[in-house]
């Protein structure tokens, strides 16, 4: 049951580019010392994508594959969660490409990248030391209340005298149970990062992701593309992905795209120049693998 909602994203030419930004009065302006996204993915020249259920975006820093995704999101008006680097020359550009859909995109289609992986395991993080510290507040107060002598003299003592009665007839424990939720299950980054991936990927839309690997052991980035491949597969999702990842390259089915070429092309992942570099490097050290089984 693969989907394919977005079929090609066109990005201009050197021409248009420069064209465009000859017309822009910004352009001439000193209070602008970049015109980002413009010039970075210049050398492809009118790059055009064609994507697959699942396509991916290989290639060093600075070869542009997450600027492409921050500049198909805009351009497709894609849901996202944290801010990015978007300069004011970053609507104009995205106004000079064109996306073809073969399908609507679904309203649960957005981009996922690194900062929104970040900022939820810090909201986290602040949302269980917050815990800790009411925590800490309730304990003080359960303590006192359990040691104390109310008496009720009037209507307006009645919530007293329960919070007193309630200290009185639990244990530090389960007080603190009763009025307190729980921390959220406290997870390592890694965990957190593949928490908020699943979560967030429904069934049936398109998804950006922009270098899922980050904060993954090589165990759980096993577990996201398998997760991804059965998404793709079975229920209706489709991705673009940038990504470093010998997992995330090796996926069933995927295309990949280097970045590193211009312009980008497809290309079999087992060819890709850092691929090739991690082969041969466990090449001459094959036999200390050997020894060690």
């Amino acid at each position: 049951m693969s989907s394919i909602y977005l079929s090609q994203f066109s990005f201009p030419t050197r021409e248009r580019e420069e064209r465009a930004l000859g017309g822009d009065y910004r352009n001439r302006m000193t209070a602008f010392s970049s015109q980002y996204p413009f010039g970075v993915l210049t050398e492809h020249d009118g790059l055009t994508l064609s994507f697959e259920p699942i396509t991916l975006l290989y290639g060093g820093n600075g070869c542009g594959k997450t600027t492409a995704l921050n500049v198909m999101a805009d351009a497709l008006g894609l849901q996202r969660d944290s801010v990015y680097n978007r300069s004011a020359f970053f609507s104009s550009y995205a106004r000079l490409c064109f996306a073809s859909l073969r399908q609507p995109l679904p309203e649960a289609s957005r981009i996922i990248t690194s900062d929104d992986v970040f900022d939820y395991m810090l909201n986290l993080r602040t949302l269980n030391e917050g815990i800790d510290a009411r925590r800490e507040d309730l304990l003080e107060q359960y303590w006192h209340d359990r040691r104390s002598e109310f008496k009720l003299n009037s209507i307006e003592d009645y919530e007293a005298l329960k919070a007193v009665n309630l200290s009185k007839s639990k244990t530090p424990s389960k007080y603190l149970k009763a009025r307190l939720m729980q921390n959220v299950r406290t997870q390592s980054n890694g965990e957190s990062a593949s928490f908020y991936f699943i979560h967030r990927i429904q069934d049936g839309a398109l998804y950006l992701l922009d270098e899922p690997e980050n904060s993954l052991s090589p165990s759980r980035q096993i577990e996201l593309a398998e997760y991804i491949e059965r998404q793709a597969r079975f229920f209706g999702c489709q991705f673009v992905i940038a990504t470093h990842s010998p997992f995330m390259l090796a996926m069933k089915g995927a295309i990949v795209y280097d970045m590193e070429n211009a312009p980008a092309r497809v290309r079999p992942w087992t060819q890709l120049p850092a691929m090739r570099q991690t082969f041969e490097l466990f090449m001459r050290h094959r036999d200390a693998f050997e020894q060690a089984d």
